[in-house]
């Protein structure tokens, strides 16, 4: 008897813990804060708003706490088992560090918990999960990439080493070539100088810019845009076996009562009989 009363308050408060009531609240909780966090990064004259910031930041805080309290009472040891809310837990606890001493360098990590947006908001968490499911495609991108790195810096530092400083090292011949990568200002700072000496040069930057941002780069947007697709398709099947469920369970409910009405008719004809 105790037991059922415990889960059914249990319940009770897992259902107003996920009304859009409390989501809504929280939601306008964290884009309140990111808006005063933002606004502490300016210096503020005006005493009472100087006062208003650290209070604000301290209550909202605090709600955070409760809300995340509920939720260990609601669901029990099943908290645990989200990894939405471990992320939570983490972003939250590390508001609760002092930020003096040796941790001050946490107070610039309170703008983290903006990133509840993500476990509060399903479409941004959808997001989050396509991404995180297509890292092992782009590990293997990754690798490729560094291997076409390490391959152009060898080269780029015997070709080019000597003419210029950005290509003496083979540390530097890759930041140097990450540079040449994105584009930024790769033909006057660095490709045209070098071709001073080495005239075919452009030939080098040329193909190393095809393979890398055109060719690599889009690839990395190739996997994540399978990986958001495959969870729409993932996400369709489930809605559709869901639906296909329901509907054989209504399809159930009408066969029993068809049985039941013929039982009656049988019933009905037996005394009607007599």
């Amino acid at each position: 008897m105790t037991s059922n009363v415990q889960s059914g308050w249990r319940a009770r408060l897992v259902t107003f813990l996920e009304t859009p009531f409390v989501l809504n609240f929280i939601t306008g909780l964290i884009l309140v804060n990111a808006v005063t966090l933002g606004l502490e990064t300016y210096p503020v004259e005006i005493p009472v708003l100087a006062d208003a910031l650290p209070l604000a930041d301290t209550v909202i805080v605090s709600v955070f706490v409760i809300e995340l309290l509920l939720k260990m009472v609601a669901y029990g040891p099943r908290f645990f088992r989200s990894g939405w809310n471990w992320f939570d837990l983490i972003i939250v606890s590390v508001s609760l560090v002092p930020d003096a001493g040796a941790f001050t360098v946490l107070r610039a990590m309170r703008i983290l918990r903006v990133f509840r947006l993500f476990s509060v908001m399903p479409d941004m968490r959808k997001v989050v999960e396509a991404l995180m499911k297509a890292i092992p495609g782009m590990g293997a991108i990754l690798a490729v990439l560094a291997l076409m790195f390490y391959v152009a810096a060898v080269m780029a530092t015997k070709l080019f080493g000597g003419s210029s400083e950005m290509f003496g090292t083979l540390g530097a011949s890759a930041f140097t070539l990450f540079q040449v990568m994105t584009l930024e200002g790769w033909a006057m700072d660095v490709a045209r100088p070098v071709m001073e000496q080495y005239p075919f040069a452009w030939l080098f930057f040329l193909i190393f810019i095809v393979l890398t941002s055109f060719a690599v780069l889009n690839m990395f947007i190739a996997v994540i845009v399978d990986s958001l697709q495959s969870k729409h398709f993932d996400e369709e099947e489930e809605r559709a076996a869901q639906s296909e469920a329901e509907a054989q369970e209504d399809r159930q409910v009408i066969h029993d009562e068809l049985k039941a009405i013929r039982a009656e008719l049988a019933a009905l004809r037996a005394e009607m009989k007599r």
